[in-house]
C-alpha cells in the first residue's frame, strides 16, 4: 500500500530524503521473500513515522493520532522488529554511514560507557525496577556505549538498583563478541577496580577511566566523557524517554534508540549524500585498529 498523501504532518514524521535513507535498510516484507506471506496493508513509513511521533511526544499507544495506522499494527511492528533486530541494524547501518561520511572507518574502536537512572512509572514491574541510592530514583538504569562522535553501539536497560560495574560486565562481553575490533573503553571512576583488569585480561580490551579534577565543584566537562553524556541529552529530548513507562526492559532499549535513529537520519539528510570513501578503501573492521 501506497503511503498517504498527507506528509510531514507533524515535525517528527519523515522526509522524503529521510525516507529514501531508510527504506533500503528495513528488510523485504514477507509477500516478496521467497516464503511468501500476505501483503502489509499499512505502508512502512506509515508506520515509522507513528513511532516516531510516539517517541518524539511520548503519548500512550492507544493515543496516537488518528491519521496513523491503528496503534495495535503500529505496537506490532515496533515489538517485531526490536525481538528480530532490525532496530539495532538499523542503527548501526546509519551509524557507518555517518562515520564513512567523516572520512573515518565504519567500525569503530574506542567507545566512551555511561548510565543514566531514571524514574520508572507504575506500568514498570517490580521485577524489573529497583532503587539507586546514590541518585535516589527508584526506576530503571540505561547503560550506554557509544564511538567517539557520540553515535550509537550498544544500549542495555537494567534494574536503577544494578552497579555500573556488574552492567558493564554483560556490556563489554556483549561488545567483544558483536564488535571484535574494539580494542580501548573509556568510562567515569564507578567501573575502576577490578572491572579494569578483568576487561584487559579476559576481553583483551582496555578499560580507562576518568575522574573529576580534585577540588572541583558543580558541572565540569570531562575529557571524552563528555561525549557519552551528551548522547544521554540527546536522548532526553524524546519526551517518552524522560521516564521509562514500558513493561519490558527490551522496549525501553528500542525506544532510546529510536530517538537516536532519528538524529542520525536527519544528520545524514541535512549533510547530503555520504561518501564511498568506505567502498573504495575497501575497509574491514580488522583494517581499522588503530582509528577512533
Amino acid at each position: 500500500m501506497p503511503p498517504t498523501a498527507h506528509r510531514r504532518r507533524y515535525p517528527s514524521d519523515t522526509t522524503a530524503r529521510e525516507w529514501a535513507l531508510i527504506e533500503p535498510l528495513l528488510p523485504l516484507p514477507a509477500c516478496q521473500t521467497k516464503a511468501g506471506g500476505r501483503p502489509e496493508k499499512w505502508h512502512r513509513r506509515d508506520i515509522i513515522d507513528a513511532i516516531r511521533y510516539l517517541v518524539d511526544n511520548g503519548v500512550k499507544w492507544r493515543a496516537l493520532p488518528a491519521d496513523y495506522p491503528p496503534w495495535q499494527t503500529v505496537y506490532y511492528h515496533f515489538a517485531a522488529w526490536q525481538r528480530r533486530g532490525v532496530i539495532a541494524s538499523l542503527r548501526d547501518q546509519l551509524r557507518r554511514q555517518i562515520r564513512t561520511g567523516q572520512g573515518r572507518c565504519p567500525w569503530p574502536v574506542t567507545l566512551i560507557v555511561d548510565s543514566q537512572s531514571v524514574k520508572g512509572a507504575e506500568t514498570v514491574s517490580k521485577a524489573t525496577r529497583g532503587f539507586d541510592a546514590g541518585k535516589k530514583i527508584n526506576g530503571r538504569k540505561r547503560h550506554i556505549a557509544v564511538d567517539t562522535l557520540g553515535l550509537p553501539v550498544m544500549i542495555t536497560v537494567t534494574p536503577a538498583s544494578t552497579t555500573d560495574r556488574d552492567a558493564a560486565r554483560e556490556l563489554l562481553w556483549r561488545l567483544r563478541l558483536m564488535q571484535p575490533q574494539i580494542t580501548q573503553v573509556w568510562a567515569d571512576f564507578a567501573y575502576a577496580g577490578q572491572l579494569t583488569s578483568w576487561s584487559d585480561d579476559f576481553l583483551h580490551m582496555t578499560l580507562r577511566t576518568v575522574s573529576r579534577p580534585r577540588g572541583a565543584k558543580g558541572f565540569v566537562v570531562l575529557p571524552r566523557r563528555w561525549k557519552v553524556e551528551r548522547t544521554l541529552g540527546w536522548i532526553m529530548k524524546a519526551r517518552r524517554n524522560v521516564r521509562d513507562y514500558e513493561r519490558l526492559p527490551q522496549h525501553s532499549e528500542a525506544h532510546l534508540t529510536w530517538a537516536l535513529i532519528t538524529l542520525m537520519t536527519r544528520r545524514l539528510t541535512r549533510q547530503g549524500p555520504h561518501t564511498e570513501w568506505a567502498k573504495k578503501q575497501n575497509l574491514t573492521p580488522e583494517s581499522c585498529t588503530g582509528t577512533a
